[in-house]
């Protein structure tokens, strides 16, 4: 019994491209992404991208958001109460921090903003903070405060500024209290 199989295509080609292109088995490439973290059956952060690079490593695996991250942490009646917007980010496995970098702008529900260059979330303690230099605007409030160095819940309900503060704020708060 004779059999012959003839194929037309030009899927050589394409499998030949994409080998040239040098691929890399260890990483992988997604766009337009969307990650949701939960506990005990609860939302707790959605990660919001539209480039993620998963570079696989058995001791060290990290996710890379070169253009762009927007994080939206919920509170536990699972409405966003603050974000995190930056130019890039890397998301580590091994110590669950995320490092955003670029134009960082944190900002919570009450309208109150910081701005820094880079600032780290430690998903495993839940807080935020940065050694650089921040800015923080309370709008409401009519207050600016800028210092090094930064530290505050996921929430940005409780934060504190570490050094050299310095910054603009509203005396009729202090004012009305007497």
């Amino acid at each position: 019994m004779l059999s012959t199989i003839v194929a037309c295509s030009n899927k050589v080609e394409d499998i030949d491209e994409l080998l040239a292109e040098g691929l890399d088995a260890k990483v992988e490439k997604g766009y337009n992404i969307r990650i949701i973290y939960s506990d005990s059956a609860q939302i707790k952060l959605v990660v919001n991208a539209p480039v993620m690079e998963r570079y696989v490593d058995y001791s060290n695996s990290k996710d890379v958001f070169p253009k762009g991250i927007l994080l939206e942490f919920m509170g536990d009646d699972q409405k966003i109460n603050s974000w995190l917007k930056a130019e890039s980010a890397i998301s580590e496995a091994r110590t669950q921090k995320i490092t955003a970098k670029g134009n960082v702008v944190f900002y919570n529900e009450k309208n109150e903003k910081l701005e820094t260059p880079e600032l780290i979330f430690d998903q495993k303690d839940r807080i935020v903070y940065t050694d650089k230099l921040v800015r923080i605007t309370q709008a409401e409030k009519g207050d600016t405060t800028y210092g090094f160095g930064f530290k505050a819940n996921q929430e940005f309900t409780r934060f504190e500024i570490v050094k050299k503060v310095q910054g603009k704020i509203n005396v009729s708060d202090f004012v009305n209290k007497f």
